[in-house]
Formats: structure tokens, C-alpha cells, sequence
């Protein structure tokens, strides 16, 4: 692995997904402010392209969900996205926002040419090391890793079992969801000398038989104590509380 300034924490990491979205409104400051407070190592949040080209912290395609706004996000420019919501972050602001943490960025689109926008934000920042790319595609990855050697990629790949594929093409980390997190995949990530990362809840908005009744991000107590018992490098969740306190109990293992 390439390990960034933030992966030498105690383990599992507390990942605050979509910047912890069970503590404030997702994706925006405020829930980046109240998952530092609250101790998690690395805040996720989600990137698209606005119309105008800028990069925006937005989980969905349009604005239906979180504003009852039928507008895409593609199609809409920056100052009328933040019309709609004024809380809402660009790129420079996340990564201003999250630190000192680690921050993980969801790249919903598998078109390369959000690559270099991205990096070279990362770069002006001087915030690549305490950065993970998420990226959804194989090739993307690839792309991503002759773009910047230094980069740490984290695999959102929906095969759980293309962790080996993940690996070659220069991937650091592997992505599994809760309902595919068994003991066998997990070893199969470390031997091919990748983290691990878990993903708890449902990955799709009907639930799909094996995974637990817990819509994306959530999980209970009971949950946490399983996915522990697996020994993943990092979880992702909407409320890190939940694995801060039930790690602190069971005593986190240092790297």
C-alpha cells in the first residue's frame, strides 16, 4: 500500500460517510465539523461535475432527493446548484474542510477527464497525502495510477470478487459491503497487500437478501461487533460514533 499521512491510526479507521451524514446535512461543513469533533480519522464525501465545470460534493445525479428539485446536477451551474442548496461544498471547500482528516472522495463519474481537476486541486492543497480517491471502474483506476504514483486509490468496484483486478491495476484498497464482507474476501484483499474497507447497510435502495436490514450508511450495535470480529482496516458509516465507541471498548489494534 501507499500508505497516506493519516492511514497511521488505530484500526478500523472511522470513515464518516458522506461527511457523517447521521451528524449534520450531508456532504456539507457542518457534518465534516461535527465528525472531527466526534474523533473519526477520515471524512467521505461524493464528487460530480456542475454544468459550468466546477466540482461539487453531491452524492445523487439530480436534486430530487435532497431538495424535491427534478434539475440534474450536469446540467445545472455552480450558483444555481448552491440556489438550491446553500450548504453545498465544492472540492477546494471539502478539502479545506476536512482537515487535518483523511478524506475520501466518492468519483461518481468513470470519465477520465475528472482525473486532473482533481489531482491538481489535491496538489494546490497540499492535501494528496491524507487523500483517497474512490474510484468505481478498473480502467479509471489505471488511468488514475499512471496519472500520479503517489495517489492512494481506493476500489469502489461493484464485484467483490475483482479484488485481485483491483490490485493489478494499482488500486491500495478494496471496497466491500457489509453483506459480501466474509472472512475469505478480507483475506484475499491482504494477500494481495491491500486495506480493506466496509461499507455498512444496503447497496441498493431495495434491500437484497444477505445484507442487513439497515439502509446505506446505518448499522447497529450488533452489526459493528460483526464487522470488528472480521478485522477490516477501516469502516464507512453515517454516524462514526457507533464504531469509535464499540472500538474503544474492544481495543482498537495499532499499525
Amino acid at each position: 500500500m501507499r500508505p497516506g499521512a493519516f492511514l497511521a491510526a488505530t484500526r478500523p479507521l472511522a470513515i464518516a460517510h458522506r461527511g457523517g451524514a447521521l451528524l449534520g446535512p450531508e456532504n456539507t461543513a457542518e457534518a465534516f465539523a461535527a465528525s472531527i469533533s466526534a474523533g473519526a480519522e477520515i471524512v467521505e464525501t461524493d464528487l460530480r461535475f456542475s454544468a459550468d465545470g466546477a466540482l461539487v460534493c453531491l452524492h445523487d445525479a439530480d436534486l430530487a432527493r435532497l431538495a424535491g428539485n427534478p434539475r440534474r446536477v450536469a446540467e445545472t451551474d455552480l450558483a444555481t446548484l448552491r440556489g438550491v442548496l446553500p450548504g453545498l461544498l465544492t472540492l477546494d471547500e471539502a478539502i479545506q474542510a476536512s482537515a487535518p482528516l483523511g478524506l475520501l472522495l466518492d468519483v461518481k463519474l468513470h470519465e477520465p477527464r475528472i482525473l486532473n481537476p482533481i489531482l491538481a486541486a489535491l496538489d494546490a492543497a497540499d492535501a494528496l497525502s491524507r487523500a483517497l480517491l474512490g474510484l468505481r471502474d478498473i480502467d479509471l483506476i489505471a488511468a488514475a495510477r499512471k496519472l500520479s504514483p503517489d495517489a492512494t486509490i481506493l476500489a469502489l468496484v461493484p464485484d467483490p470478487d475483482s479484488i485481485a483486478r483491483a490490485c493489478e491495476a494499482g488500486a491500495d484498497w478494496f471496497r466491500l459491503w457489509q453483506g459480501d464482507a466474509t472472512p475469505e474476501r478480507l483475506a484475499a484483499v491482504r494477500e494481495a497487500g491491500m486495506g480493506c474497507v466496509i461499507m455498512v447497510g444496503q447497496p441498493r435502495s431495495v434491500a437484497e437478501p444477505g445484507y442487513p436490514p439497515f439502509p446505506v450508511g446505518r448499522i447497529d450495535h450488533e452489526g459493528i461487533a460483526r464487522l470488528l470480529a472480521l478485522g477490516p482496516d477501516a469502516v464507512m458509516l453515517d454516524d462514526p460514533r457507533l464504531l469509535l465507541s464499540a472500538r474503544t471498548v474492544t481495543g482498537p489494534s495499532s499499525i
